[in-house]
């Protein structure tokens, strides 16, 4: 598998700066946010499956412009794929009519554009030899993170959590771990509004990090921009722990 980060941002503010969004190989995205809407036409149209992690814009914003961009170039619906609050939500708040047409009610040449499919914590979905499972997420809405195997390597992205318990004895059974990628939204100088958030800084995801107990490459994403700098050499200064690294736009990750 190979994962190309088109957005790994907690905001915007220029070309380097995109919102989450990952493509796994050519046929899948997990998540949809601004740096989706980097990739030509025809990169488009070739995603088959949307994974979202949750409903907060920064992970959805660029969904609709992508499915009404791309509906008369395929043959087949694109499959949203998440929790079934999340999909409830940008069912009854973005595809509505109000905010954008509801392409799950719209057909092209009688195919229909899109689909929903709901998924659960721990549920396994097989795409060819490929695996994605969604795995428990900690956040102010419901969400999940996913864990992306190849057979050979997998991949796990937390999407937005903080403190998260039940995620560690998940990815700590999996064998074949090649990379994590995990959210440190804030400095530690807002760890209380991180708490409140439910987002993570440099301190808590230290005592995060120390619960997993199996050897990866770790990647930080979701930093907020005018923090950049900070967090990132207040990770440098945590001890005890593998230095993370710091997830970038256009990085390509294969497993």
């Amino acid at each position: 598998m190979r994962v190309r980060v088109l957005g790994c941002s907690g905001g915007i503010g220029g070309r380097h700066l995109r919102t989450t969004s990952l493509l796994v190989d050519r046929d899948i995205l997990i998540d949809a946010g601004t740096g989706l809407a980097d990739l030509p036409l025809a990169e488009l149209a070739a995603i088959d499956h949307v994974f979202i992690t949750h409903s907060h814009l920064d992970h959805i914003a660029a969904l609709p412009l992508m499915i009404d961009s791309v509906a008369d170039l395929r043959e087949r619906p694109l499959t949203i794929h998440a929790t079934a609050a999340t999909l409830e939500t940008i069912r009854s708040h973005v595809f509505n009519w109000a905010i954008w047409p509801d392409f799950s009610e719209i057909a092209i040449r009688d195919r229909p554009v899109m689909r929903y499919s709901p998924v659960t914590v721990g549920q396994k979905l097989v795409l060819g030899e490929r695996s994605i499972t969604a795995v428990p997420a900690e956040h102010t809405v419901p969400a999940v993170g996913y864990h992306l195997d190849s057979g050979a390597g997998s991949l796990v992205f937390t999407g937005d959590t903080t403190v998260n318990d039940q995620l560690w004895p998940v990815v700590n059974r999996i064998g074949n771990l090649r990379y994590l990628i995990i959210e440190t939204a804030f400095s530690n100088r807002e760890e209380a509004l991180a708490r409140i958030s439910k987002h993570l800084c440099p301190r808590m995801l230290g005592e995060e990090l120390a619960k997993l107990t199996i050897p990866a490459e770790i990647y930080v994403t979701h930093l907020k921009p005018a923090q950049i700098g900070l967090i990132m050499d207040e990770i440098a200064g945590i001890a005890g722990v593998v230095r993370p690294q710091i997830l970038q736009n256009d990085q390509v990750l294969d497993f």
